[in-house]
């Protein structure tokens, strides 16, 4: 189980190294979990199997993990106060592009398959 937690962590590791050499803006764990995840699927046999417990720790205590973030919200309070307009705005479009993007994939995924279903019959 250790070896599985040392695993996650130089996952983790690597892509933080990735992230600070090649200056992506992409988070360094967010590099970790796809080069795990990537490793999951091509490696099926080399991964140790306790992977999978060690996750599902991680994620049954994932809450507690968000605690330093809340901290660090209240902290910048008054940051956050000043810049209200700007935060609302891009939450609020965020939000809508999001829908309207999701509409629209939806819309056409449900023409193919109909159209897919209709060639099918014939």
């Amino acid at each position: 189980m250790l070896g599985s937690l040392t695993l996650i962590l130089i996952c983790q590791l690597i892509g933080e190294i990735i992230t600070r050499l090649t200056r992506i803006p992409v988070p360094g764990p967010v590099i970790g979990m796809v080069l795990l995840f990537c490793g999951l699927v091509f490696f099926p046999r080399r991964m140790p199997s306790e992977v999978e417990t060690v996750g599902g720790f991680l994620l049954r205590y994932l809450a507690l993990l968000f605690v330093p973030a809340g901290v660090g919200v209240i902290t910048h309070l008054d940051l956050l106060m000043k810049s209200w307009a700007p935060l609302f705005g891009a939450i609020i479009v965020g939000t809508l592009a999001t829908i309207g993007v999701t509409g629209l994939v939806m819309k056409f995924l449900n023409r193919r398959l109909a159209c897919a279903h209709e060639e099918t019959r014939q």
